[in-house]
């Protein structure tokens, strides 16, 4: 058996994001299970190279962790030799930038979306990229929860029959910052620094609904901003100029019709975090981040309108669990698995950064129909 050490340059790592799913629960768990087998004989042993720009950040991280290269220097990096894999976690407005940086360099690219700030720029990586003939990928880590496995499982069983729709409920209460401390960095909710939930999460429901369901061909959207003012991580107030809530409804390929609410100004009232649920001909279900609950036409009950009693039905306990038959790993760390594979042993991989590009296309499409309150077509993208 031969150890190939990989050493991948990850930018941004001091981020919630970069620093918990990507550095902690992928990479060094890979590392704690001794590495990644090709199933050649090959084992790939990644060696994280922690970039950022506050070195007293980075040299506490990789002491924590036992890591022995850090640095505030990108073009350092780049011009390394021995660094193969490039991968951004960084804010949403730097990260176009030094991947086309990383790129020019012949360095693979791994990133988190969205790819860009604008549609014309996210193609712009997608082209140079294929130009550059370097191997490259985008996160796109919900389709890889057990809750969406589940679900999968059941389309491609064809539990649904014919999908007539789907529904999807995502987001929380993020504070406000003044009482008490906010869950997310201030410049989410500036949209001079590249903040909004329409840029965050649109990104999101391209490639779920497009994995699933089949292709967005048009979307109708509403963002606004909820909370106008918000304090920052110094205690200091600040106009959120960002929208923080977003109502969209996006029409298939195939004639399905999704709703989706995404909202940081919701409190919780439903099992999960984000929750879709789909309806068919001949059955429905609920999948969350871990779980999936299903109705199967022959066991619809048979609701009958009367607001003048008492519900005398317990609607939740009328649908089964499906069960998970077998093991699910961290997505975000299955996904880096096969990113990998895809750049060591040249395994399929099709999340690249073409498939980045639409969902900086929705997002952008988005904003556009909220901004000229109507429905606008999704036009199919292409190198």
């Amino acid at each position: 058996m031969t150890r190939k050490t990989v050493r991948i340059a990850m930018n941004g790592v001091t981020g919630r994001m970069g620093y918990r799913q990507h550095l902690v629960r992928s990479l060094l768990a890979l590392r704690e299970q001794g590495g990644l087998a090709l199933g050649d004989g090959t084992v790939l042993w990644p060696e994280p190279v922690l970039v950022g720009r506050r070195a007293p950040a980075l040299k506490a991280l990789a002491e924590r962790h036992g890591l022995e290269h850090w640095t505030t220097d990108v073009d350092a990096v780049l011009a390394d030799p021995a660094v193969d894999i490039y991968f951004d976690a960084q804010v949403t407005s730097a990260r176009e930038e030094a991947i086309k940086k990383a790129i020019a360099a012949g360095k693979h690219v791994y990133t988190e979306k969205p790819t860009a700030t604008a549609l014309d720029g996210a193609l712009e990586l997608a082209r140079l990229a294929a130009a550059a003939g370097i191997k490259h990928g985008v996160v796109q880590d919900k389709i890889f929860l057990p809750g969406l496995l589940k679900l999968k499982r059941l389309i491609d069983g064809g539990f649904f029959g014919r999908i007539l729709s789907v529904r999807g409920e995502f987001g929380y209460w993020v504070f406000e910052g003044d009482w008490q401390e906010a869950q997310r960095p201030s410049w989410n909710y500036r949209a001079e620094d590249g903040g909004g939930i329409v840029v965050d999460m649109f990104p999101h429901w391209e490639y779920v609904l497009h994995e699933l369901f089949g292709r967005v061909r048009s979307v109708q959207a509403l963002a606004t901003t909820h909370v106008p003012q918000r304090w920052d991580e110094n205690g200091k107030p600040y106009d959120a100029t960002a929208d923080d809530a977003a109502y969209g409804i996006f029409e298939l390929e195939g004639g399905a019709v999704a709703q989706i609410n995404s909202s940081w100004t919701v409190r919780v009232n439903r099992d999960e975090l984000v929750e879709f649920q789909v309806d068919g001909t001949e059955g429905s279900a609920v999948a969350g981040l871990r779980t999936c609950r299903a109705q199967h036409r022959s066991a619809t009950p048979k609701p009958v309108w009367n607001p003048d009693i008492p519900a005398t039905e317990v609607f939740r306990d009328q649908w089964q669990e499906v069960p998970d038959n077998g093991e699910f790993d961290n997505g975000f760390k299955a996904q880096w698995e096969l990113f990998l594979k895809h750049v060591y042993a040249d395994a399929t991989y099709h999340w690249d950064l073409l498939a980045g590009a639409r969902g900086v296309q929705l997002a952008e499409l988005g904003l556009r129909s909220s901004a000229e309150g109507r429905r606008l077509d999704v036009p199919e993208i292409q190198l």
